[in-house]
């Protein structure tokens, strides 16, 4: 598997096979939207997910 091929999906299936809820990824998402926005961001972008996603991620992530 190449970076190119590695995405949403995947990050997705590894939190899962970790045991991660979707309660804890959103936490995940939280955390690095607080500490990190900017990467938080990138990292987003680099998954080739389309800005609309994003933009709706990042504001979930901002969600108490």
């Amino acid at each position: 598997m190449t970076v190119e091929n590695f995405g949403k999906e995947q990050w997705v299936a590894l939190f899962r096979e970790i045991g991660l809820s979707e309660s804890r990824m959103k936490q995940w998402h939280q955390l690095f939207e607080q500490r990190h926005a900017a990467a938080h961001q990138a990292f987003l972008e680099w998954l080739g997910l389309p800005e609309s996603e994003v933009v709706r991620i990042r504001a979930l992530s901002r969600e108490e």
